[in-house]
């Protein structure tokens, strides 16, 4: 028999090494190296017991019904979810400490308990902090079957034996451990062989298994990145603790469309979806302020119309300040290159304040041309008209690109009162007229539209004030 191979993994990354390290050369990370348990190795030409047996293949087409899909009763988890929870499917919830996810899980389960068996397992509080906290959001009386486990023998065992249950929600992975593995709860090899064990049990079973995943300093999940692999959907909380608004935001579903997402706001009873997120986010809102603008952007299929602050201020540093919340910090610094360098507008001197009001995280470029119109709007001292919404891609040379679902937007942004909408020139002969009805056969929004085919379309808007400013740097 040939020996068994060594084999060395870091808890932090997951490499694999030949023999152990002080330091991991994928990740960097000091002290994180451990040894695993060798597999058994068989002699060449030996097979590993019995043969294969043949697989079964089918058309792509196929004969059975779709899956159904379970509601929970809650909108915004539905909806970024896909439509309602499948059977056998594995969803992992991640997000920072104290954002709400147990918070949510347990008002789901709470729900579904009227009409699903479900069950909750905790592996970080006892049975008895679960029901205060159920008696906090009023949900003590749901039929939850609580438990506090975290020996995934005992709760496989559990699920195989007897009628398996239609949820199961594991609070939370990092704390689950296999007694088959030498290693702590919580490391790499820990947190794959339970999540695969779970998962593997679910599908067998056909129950929707809810995975809680704790995150690291830089807001990843905690654990091999091959976790996310594994499980069918992965939602991310997103939002400050300290903020009443909370995103919960689709990364990846293989039953419905990624980047959807889910908007609640956090009270005392609990978290309360947000049924209209646009007229939530402008709510605040002040009119008649330089360095305020209304987005009108696409988050998965949803559109959501948002305000984007910006603040120019004169610095004493040699390097100015360039403070971005809610956007990215590269993309900024391109607009304010183009801005520059194609419209003449000198922000050098100055620091500089990005906001999203409301606590979202943008990630489109569609973006652009609503920044570049808080920037110059922050410059200039004039404000954007309060009934305008801005959307549309800049590019390098200045011009202003069209961006996809403009219907949608102009639709949302004239159901919440706006009059006008600057929005880049129509580029493709395809695009209809203003006023024709869309694929779903309602007329377009009757905005008034005011065309940019350039960023100096933009900075056209506050033209007088633009020259004043100019002066003044010249001077």
């Amino acid at each position: 028999m040939a020996k068994n191979a060594k084999t060395f993994v870091c808890q932090s990354c997951g490499a694999s090494a030949p023999r152990w390290a002080g330091k991991c050369e994928a990740c960097g990370e000091w002290n994180t190296i451990v040894e695993e348990a060798p597999r058994e190795v068989l002699p060449k030409g030996v097979s590993g017991g019995k043969g294969g047996r043949k697989i079964d293949f089918v058309d792509l087409r196929g004969q059975s019904a779709p899956p159904p899909r379970r509601s929970t009763t809650i909108g915004e988890l539905d909806r970024v979810c896909g439509g309602g929870l499948v059977a056998g499917s594995a969803i992992l919830v991640g997000g920072d400490p104290g954002i709400g996810k147990s918070t949510l899980l347990l008002q789901a389960t709470a729900l579904l308990a009227a009409k699903a068996a479900c069950v909750y397992i905790t592996g970080e509080e006892s049975v008895d902090q679960v029901r205060l906290r159920a008696q906090r959001l009023a949900l003590d009386t749901a039929p939850v079957q609580l438990a506090s486990a975290t020996n995934v023998r005992d709760i496989v065992a559990s699920f195989e034996s007897g009628t398996a249950p239609d949820i199961v929600v594991i609070d939370s992975i990092q704390t689950m451990y296999s007694d088959t593995v030498d290693s702590a709860p919580g490391t790499v090899t820990q947190v794959r062989t339970c999540a695969h064990e779970l998962i593997r049990v679910a599908k067998k079973r056909g129950f929707t298994l809810f995975l809680v995943g704790h995150v690291t300093k830089e807001g990843t999940l905690a654990g091999p990145r091959v976790l996310e692999h594994m499980v069918d959907t992965v939602l991310y909380f997103e939002g400050d603790r300290g903020h009443q608004f909370r995103i919960l935001r689709a990364v990846k579903n293989r039953f419905g469309p990624t980047d959807e997402i889910g908007v609640f706001e956090m009270t005392d009873a609990g978290l309360n979806e947000v049924l209209n997120p646009s007229a939530l986010f402008l709510a605040e809102r002040r009119g008649n302020v330089s360095g305020s603008c209304v987005f009108a952007g696409i988050e998965g299929t949803r559109p959501v119309l948002v305000e984007i602050q910006a603040l120019v201020a004169t610095s004493a540093l040699g390097t100015p300040r360039r403070a971005v919340v809610g956007w990215e910090a590269a993309r900024l610094n391109m607009v304010l290159a183009v801005l520059e360098s194609r419209a003449g507008l000198a922000f050098a001197g100055h620091d500089i304040y990005l906001n999203v009001a409301g606590g979202l995280r943008i990630n489109e470029p569609a973006a652009d041309a609503a920044v570049a119109a808080a920037l110059v709007s922050a410059m200039t001292g004039v404000p954007v008209p309060a009934d305008a919404v801005v959307f549309g891609e800049i590019g390098l040379s200045g011009e202003v690109r069209a961006v996809a679902q403009r219907d949608l937007r102009l639709k949302e942004a004239a159901k919440l009162g706006f009059r006008q909408a600057w929005v880049p020139r129509p580029g493709r002969k395809s695009e209809k007229k203003a006023g024709a009805p869309d694929s779903s056969g309602e007329p377009k929004s009757t905005l008034a539209l005011k065309d940019m085919g350039h960023v100096l379309d933009v900075v056209s808007q506050f033209s007088d004030a633009t020259d004043a400013a100019k002066r003044r740097t010249s001077a």
